[in-house]
């Protein structure tokens, strides 16, 4: 809709995509929390897995949904605006710039995470942060392997070249790594705060009322 809308004029087609995105992450981290924890990105359920907030036996299982949700997404909307079901991305996205800019992205997405993770509005705070790292960084941040994958079949603004799409998990992977290495040593504590990574799971929830993150 962003490009759409936007007569060729990139930035206003960007801030389509990042209030969008924002908007409609904090809703939905909001609704399937208490579900799954919220895990919509490999990254963060890796990283999470590692510091036992999850078990490491339920990963493969997470890992699948969220591939398969990412495909299912940018198939629904590539067919809601007149597209192929998939047809693959010619957006060039590489070069150092762009990797170290999912680096910063995935570390910043997963400090806000760890930093956040016991408060109430953790929601918020995520998603007013992938909001606003769409502007601040140069790739427009991804964060997120199974997005970067599945926006590799769709030749539109939002996409990415599958060739540059190894690089990008890989710093993405980095940046999540990176920042729960440096949260471990800031909050020795982390590991019994890890199960309520993105926000409190459903085990957390009363039949009266929902309890807050730890």
């Amino acid at each position: 809709m962003g490009e759409n809308l936007s007569g060729g004029n990139t930035a206003i087609a960007l801030l389509a995509n990042s209030i969008a995105t924002g908007a409609a992450l904090v809703a939905l981290i909001f609704a399937l929390g208490p579900i799954s924890g919220a895990h919509f990105n490999p990254a963060i359920t890796l990283a999470d897995a590692s510091q036992s907030g999850l078990p490491w036996r339920e990963v493969p299982g997470y890992l699948l949904a969220q591939f398969a949700g990412a495909f299912a997404g940018v198939g629904v909307a590539n067919l809601m605006f007149g597209k192929p079901l998939f047809f693959a991305s010619h957006q060039a996205r590489h070069g150092s710039s762009q990797l170290l800019s999912e680096f910063i992205a995935s570390f910043g997405l997963m400090a806000i995470i760890r930093g956040c993770v016991r408060l109430r509005s953790s929601a918020v705070a995520v998603a007013t942060y992938i909001a606003a790292a769409y502007w601040f960084t140069s790739s427009t941040s991804f964060a997120n392997p199974a997005v970067t994958l599945a926006r590799s079949a769709s030749d539109t603004f939002a996409g990415i070249r599958l060739q540059d799409v190894p690089g990008f998990i890989a710093t993405q992977l980095l940046g999540a790594f990176a920042a729960t290495a440096l949260f471990r040593w800031l909050l020795p504590e982390l590991p019994q705060r890890a199960q309520s990574v993105v926000v409190s799971h459903l085990a957390n929830v009363s039949s009266t009322n929902v309890q807050e993150p730890r």
